[in-house]
């Protein structure tokens, strides 16, 4: 969960009243919200530097405070202020508004067909006539950058960069060129570097170094200009010095480049509906237009509301209240989505703002009802129907076995699920398609491309791994392996599987022999043909000193296997 931390003497001249801490922590239980620390500046640094570092800094009171992560529209003082008014129903809701410039244009930001190899989209807005103060200020700074770490994927997914309107001029392009034939002057720097310098200058910069990795190899770097041709940004690692925000800047112009479309539009959103309170005229945004290398163009911010129409009866069957629909609507608006009973009495229209982009189901409609009518305020009731958990047959079975065959001296290991193709194929002689194995469609590593079908193949591993330790070792492990099935609804099914190595320096094929005899002493299978398990000639071996045995079957060095048939399910 995000942290957010607000001073709180300036949280409470926001909420219009002083709150002891007790008081405050109850409020943001009620909200859905933790407060999770009291401290300030000075004891922060004193508990991770020492005293004398400390000394010198701001003893103001911080309230850190823990936000859910997919509300985003907590993640600044604005935002959460503003729930916790309209919680309080203190006031309402505020009706965000996208207006066209008074006097001009629209700013617009042209997409080149080259930036689709490296970052495709991009949405932008502007805050006309916005009055910062310190505090503000910092408070957007700091938005940016929880938005970055939060639902950017730390700029993977969007790069925000906000510039002083006033010292630029549109048309801007957005487009991507190679690193040698882009030159600015980044932020906070006093001389111009081609990006080829930039991305070696910040590899030893503690904040950007973690996101040079983004664009670093590729052919083309992002970059927007204006008009003139000075460089706004380079996203997403860093902005140009030249347009860069201060106290003093009235005009923001904010642009958003993404990989994801859909994450830009909330990025901006969320931008713009927190800071334009502070405009001359509160709430509005004024539009920006975006070109595509298509010709299309879109007007940004969407700032779009949907409206959702469910039930009271839906609300209080899962939430488990008896509420009427009138009181279930006046719940649902002090949560920001405001709520009007339908004509027919039973049904609740929902309308949901831009600030709430995690309302995708009804569910989360009646999870906010559920906090708003307080999580305590619950009643307790006894269920329906009584039942007793018990532990699954073929779990308990595993538990069993795991003690026995603790019992005699062989230790457990636990291997990874997924391993590499060659692992359960060409490293135990066997062709792939013949193992049924479920690949996956996008290994990360060659480590993890497949499902394993055998759990000999992790031992093996974890015996190689540990040649160091003295011998003999004995391993074993009872899990899961996962086999294709066209029966099952999901194409694959699990299978429940025993498999055992010793490894010593001489084979000891008895202790496999005798572990064996003993699993099936204890499973009470008898030898025989029918249901029982016998010996009989296979081919191929697995190593000449190493002998393993599965629940599917026992090889050892000599070629012999072991059916256990009625065993694996």
């Amino acid at each position: 969960m995000p942290t957010v931390s607000v001073k709180r003497d300036l949280l409470f001249h926001a909420l219009g009243r002083t709150y002891t801490d007790e008081e405050f922590d109850e409020l943001c239980f009620e909200f859905g919200l933790e407060l999770d620390e009291i401290t300030s500046e000075k004891d922060i640094i004193s508990r991770e530097q020492g005293d004398t570092k400390a000394e010198g800094a701001s003893d103001v009171i911080l309230y850190k405070i823990d936000v859910p992560a997919n509300r985003y529209d907590l993640l600044c003082l604005e935002g959460l202020v503003r729930g916790l008014q309209v919680f309080k129903q203190k006031m309402e809701a505020p009706r965000y508004r996208r207006v066209s410039p008074a006097s001009s244009e629209p700013q617009r930001l042209v997409i080149t067909e080259e930036t689709t190899a490296v970052r495709p989209h991009a949405v932008a807005a502007v805050l006309r006539n916005i009055t910062f103060t310190q505090e503000r200020y910092d408070s957007f700074i700091e938005l940016q950058e929880k938005l970055h770490q939060n639902v950017c994927r730390k700029r993977t997914l969007v790069a925000i960069g906000t510039h002083d309107l006033d010292t630029i001029s549109g048309p801007f392009t957005y487009t991507a060129k190679p690193p040698g034939d882009i030159r600015f002057k980044p932020l906070n720097q006093a001389k111009e570097y081609t990006a080829q310098e930039l991305m070696s200058l910040y590899k030893t910069d503690s904040h950007l170094r973690h996101y040079l990795h983004i664009i670093e190899d590729e052919a083309v770097y992002p970059v927007i200009y204006d008009s003139n041709g000075i460089v706004l940004s380079m996203p997403p690692i860093i902005n140009g010095d030249h347009s860069k925000i201060s106290l003093n800047t009235k005009n923001v112009f904010i642009e958003c480049t993404a990989t994801d479309l859909t994450k830009a539009k909330i990025v901006l959103d969320m931008m713009v509906t927190m800071f334009c309170e502070y405009c001359e005229e509160p709430f509005t945004v004024e539009e920006a237009e975006v070109v595509y290398p298509d010709g299309r163009t879109c007007q940004y911010p969407e700032l779009a509301y949907r409206k959702e129409t469910l039930s009271a009866d839906f609300i209080n069957r899962k939430v488990g209240i008896s509420e009427s629909t009138e009181h279930i609507a006046q719940l649902l608006t002090k949560m920001c989505l405001r709520s009007e009973v339908m004509s027919d009495g039973e049904q609740i229209e929902v309308e949901i703002p831009p600030t709430r982009s995690d309302v995708i189901h009804a569910c989360d409609i009646m999870e906010d009802a559920a906090m708003a009518y307080g999580f305590n305020n619950i009643p307790r009731t006894t269920p329906r129907t009584y039942t007793i958990a018990n532990q699954l047959p073929l779990n308990k079975l595993s538990e069993l076995l795991r003690q026995d065959l603790a019992a005699a001296g062989f230790t457990e290991a636990l291997t990874f699920a997924l391993c590499s193709q060659e692992d359960i194929a060409d490293k135990l002689l066997k062709n792939i398609s013949e193992t049924r194995a479920c690949r996956i469609s996008n290994p990360k590593t060659a480590e993890f491309q497949v499902a394993r079908t055998t759990l000999l193949s992790g031992l093996l591993k974890t015996v190689a791994a540990n040649r160091k330790m003295p011998l003999p070792l004995r391993l074993f492990e009872i899990s899961d392996v996962v086999l294709k099935d066209e029966s099952k609804d999901v194409g694959a099914r699990n299978n429940r599987r025993l498999c055992a190595v010793y490894y010593n320096k001489s084979p000891g094929f008895e202790v496999i022999h005798g572990l064996m005899d003993r699993v099936m002493q204890l499973l009470e299978i008898k030898p025989g043909q029918g249901n029982g398990y016998h010996i009989q000639a296979a081919d191929g071996c697995v190593s000449p000193v190493t002998i393993c045995g599965e629940m599917d079957g026992l090889k050892d060095h000599r070629g012999m296997k072991r059916e256990c048939r009625g065993v694996e399910d």
